[in-house]
């Protein structure tokens, strides 16, 4: 241990661990970080080179024993059945069936959706009714023929302190000076703080400020792989990660009379916040009041704290954007969100300034156990410190009133994040102002690039420092740019509607112009995303179709079409490849429990083998009993690769509901999605 790791066990004994054991354990498992840190704190809570290696062993064995792979459901219901009962780390969801009049759980990768569940649960605990909660749960089998279900939950505990001490971790910070704090935190994070610039350093905490600050408005687009969404999805049980929008699911449900996401979570995070899909117009009306003021009217006047967070890729050279006179920083943005939308981000993270992950970046130091941390942040969240900012720092004129709000919080959260219980020096404050006002001039110079009027011309936003001078923030990629800084104002066409914009050169000269793609030509490219629990719209139609169009052999690997509705299932992506492409191989390699099983699947394929050959297409398929990968492989080099394979749906509650045929409707199970292009084309098995 280093002298800040020797101070940190001394001041928060049995609320830190080490780092490096969670990137040990985290490898090959898709179990959010709190989870496993969870367990690391049961287990491994020694300094004690022997007890550490038991206990990394008693995670691998809990992991093994009681947390169920995705592909390993079948087996994990039949110990259910065999032994009675038997306790799972899962994700639990309930929902209310309003035909049955009752409540049921469902656990995402035991992956049943009629789990008998006491009222007692989800009544102590909302979140399980809005997104699900991750827990240790004991299922146990229903032995008795007449009801309706196999399973019941006997016992479900949160994976999350039962209590937090907030004096505890006040009165622990106040040994450590404002430097080496920050980087316990960077360090709880999982990141070494010793290969970061400062800068870079509170871009990470950037990251943190919708954790911490209520009804907080944050941007962050930049490359892939940097990380983005990592806080929202693993590092706190109080956040939430989700891809679409529509308002009654995430503010208030006029049907059944109950408040959205808001009203449930500290922090709503948009992924993939380009491919965002708005599902009605009211939507963004509705966003816009709620970010302005946390409040909405939908029937009912409803206040919620929840803060927003989006995140994205930014698919463009950022130093041609800001010399391009016709295009700006949120070119990545879906086109509903209009310009009074973007003038509530009180925070735009430029995300091409942070490296992309590497295990280089990664410590192996001491950090706060996660979901500590996590319920520190939560109990913060509740706290004011804008009163503080407002009444200690000084703004120039060019700090309007949307400005003032934005910066404000940004400099709370700070605060709360650095300085939880106490003041900062004034040097401190300064920095932190110059932080808070590029990230806000970087939103208004966007907005000011678009209007085609003054109304956002005030961008020299500055602060007083304490010699009472006026200090002016820039943004560092923009601060020569004078198609930024001095835009020509241009006339609106509304009769012509904006395309979306695709960069199809290198990161090159500035002065080369972007290219504008057609909707109905998109380019191909790479995409890493992930679908979500209960999201709609990811029909094979959407995901494959662009993909497929030039391709002639497809050869399709996934274990698991073996039961009916995945066979079922094939048959929608065959019918897609018909209609959509000029493919005419298609090779299936999948797999079967059992013999009479493998005769049973072969007689159904060999049905759609002769269909297929009507229409030009040849079928082949295979069987293989060690077959683990799923994805679909074209002879353009292209590979799909979903995490479920093509069983990435939720059956329906029953065959007549709308999503039963059309799988846009369809609600889906939580999978990653890895679209690339590889050297190698298909070759001979």
């Amino acid at each position: 241990m280093d002298p800040l790791d020797e101070k940190l066990n001394e001041k928060y004994a049995g609320r830190v661990v080490r780092k490096d054991l969670l990137h040990r354990i985290k490898k090959g498992t898709n179990v959010p970080s709190f989870v496993l840190e969870f367990l690391l704190a049961r287990y491994c809570a020694s300094d004690d080179a022997e007890e550490i290696e038991a206990g990394i062993q008693a995670v691998f064995e809990t992991l093994e024993k009681n947390y169920v792979r995705p592909d390993e459901f079948n087996k994990a219901q039949s110990t259910v059945q065999q032994k009675g009962r038997h306790k799972f780390i899962d994700k639990v969801h309930v929902s209310y069936k309003e035909n049955e009049k009752r409540h049921w759980a469902e656990m995402e990768n035991f992956n049943s959706r009629r789990i008998a569940i006491p009222d007692k649960y989800y009544r102590d605990n909302d979140r399980l009714l809005e997104g699900g909660i991750w827990a240790e749960v004991v299922v146990a089998h229903n032995d008795i023929d007449e009801d309706d279900y196999a399973f019941y939950i006997e016992d479900l505990k949160p994976i999350q302190l039962s209590r937090f001490d907030f004096a505890e971790f006040t009165s622990g910070r106040a040994a450590f000076t404002r430097d080496e704090w920050l980087d316990i935190l960077m360090r709880s994070i999982g990141l070494e703080p010793a290969r970061m610039s400062q800068r870079l350093k509170f871009h990470f905490l950037a990251r943190l400020f919708p954790l911490v600050e209520s009804n907080y408005n944050f941007i962050e687009l930049g490359p892939r792989g940097t990380g983005k969404s990592y806080v929202y999805s693993e590092f706190s049980p109080y956040s939430t990660l989700v891809s679409q929008a529509s308002t009654p699911t995430l503010f208030y449900n006029n049907a059944r009379h109950k408040v959205g996401l808001v009203g449930y979570w500290d922090t709503i995070a948009f992924d993939e916040v380009g491919r965002v899909r708005l599902k009605d117009p009211d939507t963004v009306e509705v966003m816009k009041n709620y970010m302005a003021n946390g409040r909405f009217s939908r029937g009912v006047e409803v206040i919620a704290n929840a803060s927003f967070a989006f995140v994205g890729n930014i698919d463009f050279s950022v130093e041609q954007l800001v010399h391009s006179p016709k295009h700006d920083l949120f070119v990545s943005l879906p086109r509903e969100f209009d310009l009074a939308l973007l003038d509530r981000f009180y925070h735009y993270l430029p995300g091409w300034e942070i490296p992309k992950n590497s295990s280089s970046s990664l410590t192996d130091a001491y950090g706060f156990i996660t979901d500590y941390l996590a319920e520190a942040f939560h109990h913060l969240s509740k706290s004011n410190r804008y009163d503080y900012v407002k009444s200690h720092c000084k703004f120039g004129a060019s700090v309007e009133g949307r400005d003032e709000k934005g910066v404000i919080k940004t400099v709370a959260a700070l605060l709360k994040l650095l300085h939880p219980s106490g003041e900062p020096t004034t040097s401190e404050l300064e920095e932190y102002m110059a932080f808070a006002l590029e990230g806000r001039r970087r939103v208004k110079e966007q907005l000011n690039k678009r209007k085609p009027d003054e109304e956002y011309e005030k961008i020299n936003l500055s602060y007083i420092n304490g010699k009472g001078e006026e200090i002016v923030v820039w943004c560092p990629e923009s601060k020569s740019a004078r198609a930024t800084q001095e835009p020509v104002r241009q006339k609106l066409d509304i009769g012509t509607e904006v395309l979306p914009l695709t960069y199809t050169g290198e990161e090159s000269d500035a002065n080369v112009p972007l290219t504008i793609i057609s909707e109905n030509d998109p380019e191909l490219k790479e995409q890493h995303y992930t679908i979500y629990y209960g999201e709609k719209g990811y029909s094979y139609d959407r995901i494959f179709a662009p993909y497929i169009k030039s391709a002639k052999k497809i050869k399709v690997e996934d274990p698991y079409v073996r039961m009916p509705y995945q066979i079922q299932n094939f048959l929608r992506f065959c019918e897609l490849v018909v209609t959509k492409s000029r493919v005419n191989e298609i090779d299936l390699i999948t797999g079967f429990d059992d013999e009479a099983q493998r005769a049973e699947i072969g007689a159904k394929l060999l049905i759609l083998q002769g269909s297929l050959a009507e229409h030009g297409v040849k079928f082949t398929f295979s069987f293989r009993d060690s077959l683990h990968d799923r994805e679909v492989t074209l002879d353009t080099g292209w590979v799909i690769k979903i995490g479920r394979g093509l069983d990435y749906f939720q059956k329906p509650d029953d065959w007549y509901s709308i999503g039963s045929l059309d799988l846009d409707l369809r609600p889906c199970l939580e999978t990653k999605v890895d679209i690339y292009k590889t050297e190698s084309l298909i070759t001979a098995r």
